[in-house]
């Protein structure tokens, strides 16, 4: 009976032990934007040390891709599961990782030209200060980076151009470039041109201006994208682009397509690349 007792408070300190090791993942939290006039929902994934320590923790700003939402990383990305172990393993810093929703009224992570949808508006005024308010989060640019897939890749790029200054890394994977604004199809002409003179987002080329290339150069970049993605091109061109304005940059193409089969592959690079940023390098 002595000896059943015993193993009994092993299995349950080791059970402890590891339920220790494991990360949070909360799939809807709430912010209420007065910009978006709305309620938006957004995931978060907290570290495993984040209950036992008072720390503050860098953040990592996870973009989903067009037709998914802030549930994309937790149930097709496997965000827990690939944090945990990267940080278990020492190849990435503990962080907190937050994927908002750009899924609904309007898909996408950009103003609308009629400002009836300010919805990068709302992502720097709004959810950033929220985040910062609400969790332990470090505010400073050097524990602040940014990734996401396709159109998710597309935010990161574009945010990162237009405010370079709040972030310490960027990392898009399969990202969409000069197209995102043809997947419009339902847009006339004239809209079309009322995007280009509103956010010049036609094309990344017209983003990287003189005036901020050496904040653009700030940033630590990792561009990657499957050899059999329809978007390999846009991204050997930014990568190209990148080479020729002498931005520094890690460039990587492997064998993949448009799925979330690379992108689970590629989670781990993303944080194992911004955690230098977060600590000394």
């Amino acid at each position: 009976m002595k000896n059943r007792l015993i193993i009994i408070v092993l299995l349950l300190n080791f059970a402890g032990s590891v339920s220790a090791q494991t990360g949070r993942v909360y799939e809807t939290r709430k912010i209420t934007s007065e910009i978006l006039k709305m309620e938006r929902n957004y995931a978060i994934y907290l570290p495993p040390s984040y209950d036992e320590t008072d720390a503050s923790y860098p953040v990592l700003y996870l973009l989903h891709g067009s037709g998914d939402d802030h549930t994309g990383w937790v149930q097709f990305g496997q965000v827990l599961h690939i944090a945990d172990k990267a940080i278990a393993e020492g190849k990435a810093a503990p962080m907190i990782i937050v994927m908002p929703d750009a899924n609904t009224k309007v898909r996408g992570y950009f103003n609308q030209p009629d400002a009836s949808f300010a919805y990068e508006d709302f992502f720097f005024k709004e959810l950033i200060p929220h985040i910062e308010k609400t969790y332990r989060v470090r505010s400073e640019r050097r524990y602040r980076a940014i990734s996401g897939l396709s159109m998710g890749g597309g935010g990161t790029i574009y945010y990162t151009l237009h405010h370079p200054e709040l972030f310490a890394a960027a990392a898009p994977l399969s990202a969409t470039t000069s197209s995102w604004l043809r997947q419009k199809t339902n847009a006339t002409d004239d809209q079309l041109d009322a995007y280009k003179q509103m956010h010049n987002l036609e094309s990344i080329f017209s983003q990287v201006a003189d005036e901020t290339l050496e904040e653009i150069k700030k940033v630590r970049w990792y561009i990657s994208c499957g050899d059999d993605d329809f978007l390999y091109k846009d991204n050997s061109e930014m990568h190209i682009l990148f080479r020729d304005k002498g931005i520094p940059h890690e460039y990587r193409v492997k064998d993949g397509a448009h799925t979330w089969t690379y992108w689970r592959m590629e989670l781990p690079e993303v944080l194992t690349f911004v955690s230098k940023s977060f600590t000394q390098y």
